[in-house]
């Protein structure tokens, strides 16, 4: 049973899909600057802790864009392209 207030309609289906695709663009635009942040910053001269995090910022990026592309695959077969 649906929660009160909350309407599940086919004819509202479509404007949902396109703004989850429009928010999943505009992460990948954020996303983007982050990966090439952190790939600048991997060819710098760092050492120790900075090294470390400037690894964790990459790697966390790195599977942050995985998630959005798939996200977005999802959202594409939902919307029939």
């Amino acid at each position: 049973m649906p929660a009160k207030g909350v309407v599940k309609s086919k004819s509202h289906e479509p404007d949902d899909v396109a703004r989850l695709r429009s928010l999943a663009h505009d992460l990948s635009n954020s996303l983007e600057a982050i990966l090439q942040a952190a790939y600048l910053l991997s060819h710098g001269k760092l050492a120790g802790d900075s090294k470390r995090w400037a690894q964790l910022i990459d790697s966390s990026s790195q599977e942050a864009a995985r998630i959005n592309r798939e996200m977005r695959k999802a959202l594409r077969s939902l919307s029939g392209d």
